[in-house]
């Protein structure tokens, strides 16, 4: 059994940090003479005291190490208790949540999923749209880092082919972890920054504009009004948020090599002409499509597709239309792209690129052996040989993955859902990406009218597919408890 007082200790401080991120929206709303504001307080000073209380009780003189086992517990550990504890604010504000919607709320901004509960966005105090951004935001970063140091040296699906590492292993993209989570930390704050400002100038006010520069960079998808992006009329807001989207979604070591001037410019990551290819081509097909079909001009279908498009293939969930009125072709072409995802490395959730791209590599590789069956060929991925254990790796990763839809699936059609609200919900809860299809959860509806044993499932759905399912998974093997 791994021991649990380095993670007690490594949570406690995260759980301080939130405390003190709490004080942020309780500041907004002070501002706007909103009682709301105590709620806030009261909750930072509760989950503050269970962060000290749990460091202090934890703590050891000896320097901090995890071994494997403890990694797996932290990562599962501290992603629960910081939305345990992110929920409290949700039920004592003017619209009092019960436990099962605040914890809903809660999950589904830190996993940066964007499905919620709420209606009525366009009339609430500030502190708790500020909360709700804030959680995507943390939450956002949160996965990148563990993305880049935590999930590659686990093994997990594939992942271990982008650690932050150069083709040479003695030579790093920088020299110790903490200089990686500055970068990451630097270029996080700026592309934030950059988009806020840049939303400012497209005519959004100066506070949707810091809301959404936060839920767009995190690839998180919550808005600030019911109707999404559709609150928003000026063409260049779309665009904007388009391409943050993308930003959003590529991956961050890249970022970091490219800054650094160390190897090839940004584009000429695989992953990222896969990603940009697959949008660009997909969107003009789609859009083209969506102009003769419904008789639009070109430019019109092209910025609406694209930017659909996109927001859901990067798991970010925004919505400037209602698609499913695109009819029966759009509602499953939607629904495919919920299963597609940005960049490893990124703020996205889902499959991601770089796993289907693999997969192609190793389908292409099969068909040439039934060609010349004595023939040896490398499969080779960005110009380097796939690793043996990366082919297994992403094919158990995808095979968990569509099997985990099913039995979500499965497990929401118990409490009496239609079969599409089930598919979509479960889709979309494990690739964290927000809307789902149908009447109830699709772009224009949400989920407060669901059953509460549907919305406990979902939020499980949410943080399995967050922490990339082996993180989760291996938690419930007997051998993983043992001495």
């Amino acid at each position: 059994m791994p021991k649990a007082k380095p993670v007690l200790f490594v949570t406690g401080l995260l759980l301080c940090g939130l405390a003190a991120l709490m004080l942020l929206p309780a500041a907004a709303d002070v501002i706007v003479a909103n009682p709301d504001w105590r709620t806030f307080v009261l909750s930072s000073s509760f989950t503050g005291f269970v962060g000290v209380s749990m460091t202090l009780a934890s703590r050891d003189d000896r320097p901090l190490q995890l071994d494997l086992r403890q990694v797996f517990l932290l990562t599962a550990v501290s992603w629960l208790f910081l939305a345990a504890f992110a929920a409290l604010p949700f039920i004592n504000l003017t619209i009092q949540l019960d436990y099962a919607d605040a914890f809903f709320e809660a999950i589904s901004g830190l996993t940066t999923t964007g499905s919620t509960v709420l209606v009525g966005l366009d009339t609430m105090p500030p502190g708790i749209l500020l909360w709700r951004s804030l959680l995507q935001w943390l939450g956002g970063v949160g996965i990148i880092v563990m993305a880049i140091l935590v999930l590659p040296f686990l093994r997990v699906g594939g992942m271990q082919l982008f650690r932050a590492e150069s083709s040479e292993r003695s030579a790093k993209v920088v020299a110790r972890p903490a200089q990686l989570v500055a970068y990451i930390a630097l270029i996080y704050f700026a592309l934030s920054a950059a988009c806020a400002i840049a939303y400012r100038a497209s005519g959004m006010s100066f506070f949707d504009a810091i809301n959404h520069a936060m839920t767009t960079v995190s690839t998180g998808g919550y808005s600030t009004h019911d109707v999404s992006f559709s609150a928003f009329q000026n063409p260049a807001t779309l665009w904007i948020s388009t391409l943050f989207m993308v930003l959003g979604a590529l991956p961050f070591v890249a970022y970091i090599r490219t800054l650094q001037r160390w190897r090839e410019p940004i584009w000429r990551e695989s992953q990222v002409r896969g990603l940009v290819g697959f949008l660009v081509l997909f969107s003009l097909a789609a859009s083209a499509w969506h102009a003769v079909s419904s008789g639009v001009s070109f430019v019109d279908a092209l910025r609406l597709t694209l930017f659909q498009v996109t927001s859901i293939v990067t798991t970010t969930g925004y919505a400037a239309i209602d698609y499913e009125t695109w009819g029966a072709l759009a509602t499953g072409m939607f629904f495919f792209l919920t299963f597609m995802g940005g960049c490893t490395g990124s703020t996205c959730g889902a499959i991601k690129i770089f796993r289907f791209q693999v997969l192609s590599i190793m389908a292409r590789s099969y068909l040439a052996n039934l060609l010349r069956p004595h023939s040896i060929k490398v499969a080779r991925y960005q110009n380097r040989p796939l690793p043996d254990d990366i082919a297994p790796s992403v094919l158990a990763f995808i095979f968990i993955y569509l099997a985990s839809v099913a039995v979500l699936t499965l497990g929401l059609t118990a409490f009496q859902l239609d079969f599409l609200t089930s598919i979509s919900g479960a889709a979309t809860a494990l690739g964290n990406v927000g809307p789902g299809l149908g009447p109830i959860i699709g772009p224009a509806g949400n989920f407060s009218s669901l059953p509460d044993g549907a919305k406990w499932l979902l939020s499980a759905g949410m943080l399995l597919g967050r922490l990339e399912l082996f993180t989760l998974l291996v938690l419930f093997q007997r051998e993983f408890w043992r001495w």
